[in-house]
């Protein structure tokens, strides 16, 4: 039986999946089109049955395809203090892998 959804460790973050969904990850080390693995999955829900990690489900594991990779909208990052005519402003435009969640497999 194909899981429902899980929640998944990845760049730092944790993700709830499901199949089908498109989501968007730090950058992978993967070209467009090719399938993906996340194995460090934190818990599984499998149709009403919810398996809890410590720290992760052993045996499961997310499958995806990149989609695209790209960069994010801008971020400001502004710098003042009042009184001093301090001013400072820089941008950063992260990096992204968007995925499609295939598959979710149980563990054992």
């Amino acid at each position: 039986m194909n899981a429902s959804y899980a929640v998944i460790a990845t760049g730092g973050r944790q993700v709830k999946v499901a199949p089908g969904e498109t989501i968007k990850v730090d950058r992978l080390t993967a070209e467009v089109g090719q399938e993906v693995t996340f194995d460090r999955v934190l818990l599984l829900d499998t149709g009403g049955e919810v398996q809890v990690g410590a720290p992760q489900v052993s045996g499961a594991v997310v499958k995806a395809t990149v989609v695209e990779e790209g960069r994010d909208r801008k971020v400001l990052v502004f710098k003042r203090k009042r009184r001093k005519m301090y001013r400072r402003s820089r941008g950063h435009r992260q990096y992204f892998t968007l995925v499609k969640i295939d598959s979710i497999q149980p563990g054992n």
